[in-house]
């Protein structure tokens, strides 16, 4: 079993930078993928980014590669999402997920979700 928590949303202006957290327990926590996910109201949940379980190979939705950054700290059990130049369509609940089956963009393929973290960003 594996539990993740996210945190480290917030409130802020549009130009700004936010770092998430995932922290993780249960199963190992380098022995599985991780990744991020957003979902804003009335939406699909989007995948942003993935991170192998050594943390040697990362992924990203073409829309936020550049902006976005994944990593993780194994030592740590957790995970980060660094966000930079965040703009209103950043706006979301933001979700980290761990342990994909198959296609790894897919939100079906996740085996373990965090309960998520608000994300807004006014202009």
């Amino acid at each position: 079993q594996v539990q993740l928590v996210e945190s480290g949303g917030g409130l802020v202006q549009a130009g700004d930078s936010l770092r998430l957290s995932c922290a993780a327990s249960g199963r190992t926590f380098s022995t599985y993928p991780m990744g991020w996910f957003r979902q804003a109201p009335g939406k699909e949940r989007e995948f942003l980014a993935a991170i192998t379980g050594s943390g040697s190979n990362t992924f990203y939705r073409d829309s936020v590669e550049g902006r976005f950054t994944i990593s993780r700290d194994n030592a740590k059990n957790t995970g980060y999402l660094q966000m930079n130049s965040l703009n209103p369509e950043d706006t979301a609940v933001y979700y980290c997920a761990g342990d994909p089956d198959g296609e790894y963009y897919m939100a079906s393929a996740w085996e373990y979700w965090g309960q998520g973290t608000q994300v807004t960003v006014s202009s």
